[in-house]
């Protein structure tokens, strides 16, 4: 562990009274009857935030005192993401995507002035190893891979044909990198797509999910598809192949079940 990071690690958890996230280690959470604090730590980056602009501030000040810092402000773009901080969004809720983000991968790989498609990948399509088929490089074809992948951060829609695309990362084949293409050329026509977090919903957890059944035709495995909400706001999301070859759907349904519990705890 960095020594600055435990520094800070020890100070919000022993001196200024948060509790670390169990899943995210780097997110620290204070409550009490009046308010509720939040702090997101990323490198030497702070994201803060609290239930009162009071409570907000006199927690920067008790920062400075122990650490070299500044207040820049209130959040508007951290990590790629976009924050949308209208006065009527304040009010309803808020804006979380990654427009900028999305216009720059388009003309990263020369696709801004290509058709843009309606999906991300056609209902048709059955991708496979295609071992005849025209080789690409994988350099290229990874580069695309992990730009798109961080773009999954507020695009649940795009996760599935993602995960599909990434499968043949090791000996990719021009067919791949069509459909690889056609995802960006459907990012192309929604750059601006994105995740709405509304304040009025409530704090009931739901998961909905899926699985098809050997819908991979090179080891006939099955793929399953799952999304949490909390009330009405989408707030975790997973598409992956399953690890062993399901004899029946009730099958690859089970298995997914499996992974949502995991998921849940």
């Amino acid at each position: 562990m960095d020594v600055k990071y435990a520094f800070l690690n020890g100070y919000l958890n022993e001196e200024v009274g948060f509790k670390k996230g169990y899943a995210n280690r780097t997110l620290f959470v204070k409550t009490n009857e009046n308010y509720l604090l939040v702090a997101q730590v990323y490198v030497d980056d702070i994201v803060f935030g609290a239930t009162t602009n009071a409570r907000a501030i006199e927690f920067f000040e008790e920062m400075k005192k122990e650490f070299e810092m500044s207040m820049v402000g209130e959040l508007t773009f951290f990590l790629g993401l976009q924050l949308k901080q209208q006065l009527k969004q304040k009010k309803e809720g808020i804006f979380i995507s990654q427009e900028k983000y999305a216009r720059n991968l388009v003309k990263k790989f020369g696709l801004d002035s290509k058709k843009h498609a309606s999906t991300p990948m056609s209902l048709s399509t059955k991708l496979n190893l295609d071992p005849s088929g025209e080789e690409v490089s994988p350099t290229l074809y990874r580069s695309i891979i992990g730009s798109l992948l961080y773009l999954t951060a507020s695009r649940s829609n795009i996760a599935f044909s993602m995960g599909v695309c990434a499968r043949y990362q090791a000996a990719p084949k021009e067919s791949h990198l069509t459909a690889m293409k056609r995802i960006i050329r459907y990012v192309n026509g929604t750059p601006d797509y994105g995740l709405w977090y509304s304040k009025d919903s409530n704090a009931c957890l739901a998961r909905y999910l899926n699985a098809d059944w050997a819908g991979s035709v090179d080891d006939w495995k099955s793929t399953s598809g799952s999304c949490f909400y909390l009330g009405n706001n989408l707030v975790s999301w997973m598409s992956k192949k399953q690890n062993s070859v399901s004899l029946s759907t009730a099958e690859a349904e089970y298995i997914a079940i499996g992974s949502y519990c995991t998921q849940l705890l």
